[in-house]
C-alpha cells in the first residue's frame, strides 16, 4: 500500500517540459493539485487565450 501524501494547493504554479509534453500543475483552493498535459500547440494557443483575457 502506497503511502498516503496531503493533499495541499500550497506551492507555485509549476510548469515543466517532460519528454515531448509539456506538465503544468496548478494549485487548487480547496486542495490538491490540477495536472494538465499538453502539446506544445495547445500551450501556445493557452498562452494567446489567457494574453487576450488578462491583457
Amino acid at each position: 500500500m502506497a503511502a498516503m501524501k496531503p493533499r495541499t494547493g500550497d506551492g507555485p504554479l509549476e510548469v515543466t517540459k517532460e519528454g515531448r509534453g509539456i506538465i503544468m500543475r496548478v494549485p487548487l483552493e480547496g486542495g490538491g493539485r490540477l495536472v494538465v498535459e499538453l502539446n506544445p500547440n495547445e500551450a501556445s494557443e493557452l498562452s494567446t487565450a489567457l494574453n487576450a483575457v488578462a491583457g
